[in-house]
């Protein structure tokens, strides 16, 4: 049942950690921009982006994804 050993799962633990809050600061930031109709591109499109690909899908969103102006 426990394949894994202790060793690999503590190394793993913060990227999924790290992971996990970069998704949601990237819907709260999705949300926001959505609000404010600062989003280049369709909206549903960033936010397919950034749930299904998991970790290049929020940087590809704070890099392409936000007007900046």
């Amino acid at each position: 049942m426990n394949d894994l050993p202790v060793n690999i799962v503590l190394l793993l633990l913060p990227l999924i950690v790290l992971q996990f809050i970069l998704t949601i600061v990237a819907v709260m930031s999705w949300y926001k921009a959505d609000q404010d109709m600062r989003l280049n591109g369709n909206r549903w499109l960033w936010l397919f982006v950034i749930l299904i690909i998991t970790t290049i899908g929020p940087i590809l969103f704070f890099i392409f994804g936000r007007r900046q102006d």
